[in-house]
């Protein structure tokens, strides 16, 4: 019964961003709750587009929000420094090349190397489904450096994204390892410093 009503107050925080989720580069939203005030966590590639002109449109999601929960919202924004590190903006870059016909090779490979790149220590893509129009459905995958699944202390990223296609919906599944994690150390800085609005 609590959760149910925990996710019920969490569901219009979440649903009432997602059509423009894809144009703000959003990653991931954090919801922590007090007695009277929820916290929502914004991380995204493209913060301008959340915060907007004079923080037109924060303020405007800030009222939305409190309309919806009934209670006093405050909204952090944080950067992703580097899109290429988070699993999921790079699984949904990978959709959006596919929904404009871009081969699904070309998709992965380049995608992998704009992750090593920038510093990633290793990436396994996995798209499945119709690809290329086929009959049949089938799955692909394509490997970079090293994913070790099975060590406790490496620091992965999981993302996954769907693209919509004229044969049917392809999934798309993003490992990202970024080091190893040691006891006393935090996790990978993919973000700039929260700012509070």
């Amino acid at each position: 019964m609590v959760f149910d009503a925990l996710n019920k107050d969490d569901r219009p925080s979440r649903d009432s961003r997602q059509n423009s989720k894809n144009k703000a580069g959003i990653s991931n939203i954090e919801i922590e709750r007090q007695p009277n005030q929820v916290h929502v966590i914004i991380d995204t590639a493209r913060p301008g587009v959340i915060i907007g002109r004079k923080g037109a449109s924060v303020n405007l999601l800030r009222q939305q929000l409190q309309d919806l929960t009934q209670k006093k919202v405050k909204i952090d924004v944080r950067e992703i420094t580097k899109p290429e590190l988070d699993s999921r903006l790079v699984a949904e870059s990978i959709a959006e090349q596919l929904e404009r016909r871009i081969s699904w090779k070309r998709a992965m490979k380049q995608s992998a190397q704009k992750t090593m790149r920038a510093g990633g220590r290793g990436i396994m893509i996995t798209v499945a489904g119709r690809l290329g129009g086929s009959d049949m459905g089938r799955v692909d995958t394509v490997r970079e450096g090293q994913i070790p699944r099975h060590t406790l202390r490496a620091d992965i990223d999981y993302g996954t994204a769907e693209a919509t296609t004229t044969f049917g919906v392809i999934g798309i599944k993003v490992w990202i390892y970024l080091g190893e994690v040691l006891p006393g150390e935090e996790y990978h800085a993919r973000y700039l410093a929260t700012a509070e609005k």
